[in-house]
């Protein structure tokens, strides 16, 4: 009897997402080799989670470097900074009260477009939007995660022959909570504008757009239930206790150098080889299937308020590089002309860091040009604990970014 009841109080405890009470998102500029040592020494022995860039070996003097310690460390981290006198300033003193006000409120059971939705009201939403808008959207499934569960996409426009289409895609990293937001605004703009506004009635009429929701469903799903912080997917690894892949480095371009790990346990984790993951093998076999119409791929992430291209996995320019800085920069101008939100543009290794293994790299060599991942707001206060609040403001300056891009599609690829 007693044991019956251990193991229900311990299954009552297990089944509690994790906490984070006292633990603290540091911003730390480094200047020197001498910082970097001391960095890479606390990340070591203090087992820190790299917010951006995402991991240790990417840290570089002169950039600043943003990171979680966990409460029983934090205190010992700040003194360590202090002592090596290492600039650096606390934009999150407890994450747990950070994480409690990013939802207005715990208790929701229906789909709302400024809040965040879990994974079962992302996927009935879409397949209600769907039921409801036969004539410019419809719903299929590209494939099924580790743990079994469907991954679906949407397509929206007008039926017609030969159309050209832009793939748009949310949700790769599963505590970006955000991105699965701005998935489900377009798709709500684009049903609501039809026939109303001049230009998305255009492209609806002369692309087809490609939107997946959640491509990481497994991850974003455990953020939900069990740790709000994880990142990768959840796919066991062999010969480690450590779980996941980070899809973003489980692409075939430069796949598992620069900006990737070989390690299990690490955040940017590659795989066991490109495409290795179920989610992953599901999307770029989508795009090949239907390379001849895809012609622009946009890869929604946060945080940092950039607008990057290809290459993430080099320094060397694309061939395309001087076409995709215009459209990147006219974007970015559509973007700001709403709220004044700055936003940095440009190739991607030299703009943030070297990350191989990225989809937009793999989807620009596999043939699709206009090839773009937005990180969206903000730029570190709140990071992965963006407020509700700015849900609103954070999709409508995006939406005109993202229908700058989709229009040169339209007259120019």
């Amino acid at each position: 009897m007693w044991t019956l009841l251990i193991l229900v109080s311990i299954a009552a405890v297990s089944a509690e997402p994790r906490a984070f009470h006292g633990e603290k998102v540091f911003r730390v500029f480094p200047q020197d080799s001498k910082d970097i040592e001391v960095i890479r020494s606390l990340a070591e022995n203090a087992k820190l989670d790299f917010w951006t860039p995402a991991s240790v070996d990417l840290v570089e003097p002169g950039k600043r470097v943003d990171f979680r310690a966990e409460s029983h460390v934090a205190f010992d981290v700040q003194a360590l900074l202090e002592q090596s006198e290492i600039p650096f300033e606390i934009m999150i003193d407890d994450l747990q009260d950070a994480l409690e006000k990013q939802r207005d409120s715990n208790i929701r059971a229906v789909h709302s477009y400024e809040k965040y939705n879990d994974l079962d009201t992302i996927n009935a939403w879409s397949a209600n939007i769907a039921a409801q808008n036969p004539g410019l959207l419809s719903r299929s499934q590209i494939g099924s995660s580790y743990e079994g569960r469907p991954i679906y996409l949407l397509k929206v426009g007008k039926s017609g022959a030969n159309k050209k289409a832009v793939f748009i895609d949310c949700g790769f990293h599963a505590r970006e909570w955000v991105s699965p937001a701005f998935c489900q605004w377009f798709v709500k703009e684009a049903i609501n504008s039809y026939g109303s506004d001049a230009q998305f009635t255009s492209l609806l009429n002369n692309l087809d757009f490609y939107v997946l929701p959640v491509l990481n469903v497994d991850g974003y799903s455990y953020t939900w239930t069990t740790n709000r912080m994880w990142r990768k997917t959840r796919s066991a690894n062999i010969n480690s206790s450590c779980v996941g892949t980070d899809p973003n480095r489980n692409f075939n371009a430069g796949w598992c150098t620069a900006g990737a790990s070989a390690k299990p346990c690490d955040e940017t984790y590659c795989g066991t080889a490109p495409e290795s993951e179920k989610e992953t093998k599901a999307l770029a076999n989508f795009i090949r299937a239907n390379l001849s119409s895809i012609k622009a791929y946009l890869t929604i992430h946060s945080y940092s308020q950039m607008l990057l291209f290809p290459y993430s996995y080099t320094y060397s320019l694309a061939k395309d590089h001087t076409e995709l800085n215009n459209v990147a920069q006219g974007a970015v101008s559509a973007l700001t002309a709403l709220y004044k939100t700055k936003y940095t543009y440009g190739a991607g290794g030299a703009t943030i860091y070297l990350a191989a293994g990225g989809s937009d790299d793999w989807a620009y060599d596999a043939g699709v040009k206009f090839s773009y991942t937005f990180e969206l707001r903000d730029t570190g206060r709140y990071g992965f604990a963006l407020p509700e609040s700015q849900i609103k403001a954070t999709c409508e300056e995006t939406l005109l970014a993202v229908n700058y891009i989709a229009n040169y599609v339209q007259n120019n690829a």
